[in-house]
């Protein structure tokens, strides 16, 4: 049961990042392709009916943490306390500058609150990384599941361990990349016109970037968390992980590039974000969060969840919830779709 319960939490987790990701990654192409309030517009509302929803997500992957892994939810929240209240602020500060920016008139506020959508999209994506890494890396546990992390130290990944080190910034860069990707991809799908053009260039060429960064993340990955090699010899059919993440990346060269295959290209970042997430999960079970420097003092899916008798019930809410949740999409997906014009101001 709590192997279980591990891999609904990393497929929430996952799909969250796949989702709210293409909104984060749009705040690249708000900052970089888009050269107009118009265009700046165009890009807001290619994600203005999902992005609030998407977030849903990230609340329900924290609820369900939660229950199924107490120990796990209290030792990171206090560990990660600052790095978490940024990514609070991050969050509300994007928000408000979706909402204040589309319904101000005057030039000088909407362009701040433009430009604080892009400032808050762009730290977010570095910070999820980050966080990825530390959970990857692994992080400085007691014998009671207690730890704390300062923001930095001397960024190495040995000795005393801070959030951000080489290695954290490392997949911090990776992930703000590849969700740049995402999100030019979902644009490109979405808007017609200049702003498509410059958008689909802009992520070929993100896109050879995430290539070498992938080869080169996951070859580091391999020496600073050895267990990641163990997994893969241990279950031969996880490799299975790595193959969607290649798939992936294969599906975004191949339709990136191909008349009309905008959509496709997109569901190949989906593929590819997503195999990376789960590829990541691989590398560390059955541990939810590994120790450094005592391997055996780490949170394992045994020691940090609840009662088998609760995993157990909790199954028989959390399949409808997902059920709706899941119907509501496919709603909210087909009833907005369709091309985004780009509409300047008089």
């Amino acid at each position: 049961m709590e192997t279980l319960w591990f891999m609904i939490v990393a497929v929430m987790i996952a799909v969250y990042v796949v989702l709210d990701g293409f909104d984060l990654g749009s705040g690249f192409v708000s900052a970089f392709v888009a050269r107009t309030p118009g265009e700046r517009r165009a890009v807001i509302r290619a994600i203005g009916p999902y992005w609030d929803g998407n977030e849903v997500w990230l609340l329900a992957a924290g609820g369900v943490l939660f229950f199924a892994f107490p120990k796990l939810y209290a030792s990171s929240f206090a560990g990660f306390y600052l790095p978490l209240m940024i990514v609070l602020w991050l969050l509300i500060l994007r928000g408000i500058a979706i909402e204040f920016g589309s319904h101000v008139s005057n030039p000088l506020w909407r362009n701040f609150w433009d430009a604080g959508f892009a400032f808050a999209s762009i730290l977010l994506t570095v910070f999820y990384g980050a966080a990825l890494g530390n959970v990857v890396r692994g992080v400085p546990l007691d014998k009671d599941g207690i730890f704390f992390l300062p923001l930095w130290t001397d960024f190495s990944t040995s000795g005393q361990l801070g959030v951000l080190d080489w290695y954290t910034i490392l997949i911090g860069v990776l992930a703000a990349a590849t969700l740049a990707l995402h999100g030019a991809l979902w644009v490109n799908y979405r808007v017609v016109g200049s702003l498509q053009e410059r958008t689909a260039g802009f992520a070929r060429k993100v896109a050879i970037v995430v290539i070498l960064l992938t080869a080169v993340v996951t070859s580091i990955t391999f020496q600073v968390q050895p267990m990641a090699a163990a997994s893969l010899t241990a279950r031969p059919w996880s490799f299975l992980f790595p193959a969607l993440t290649l798939a992936g990346l294969a599906m975004v060269a191949v339709y990136l590039r191909r008349q009309g295959g905008q959509l496709r290209a997109f569901l190949g970042s989906c593929l590819f974000i997503a195999g990376m997430l789960t590829s990541a999960a691989n590398s560390v079970y059955p541990f939810v969060l590994p120790a450094r420097p005592n391997a055996q003092w780490g949170l394992t899916i045994s020691n940090s969840s609840t009662s088998a008798y609760g995993l157990s019930i909790a199954l028989y809410w959390w399949a409808p919830a997902l059920a709706l949740t899941a119907a509501y999409f496919v709603f909210l997906f087909s009833r907005f779709r369709g091309k985004i014009e780009v509409v300047e101001a008089d």
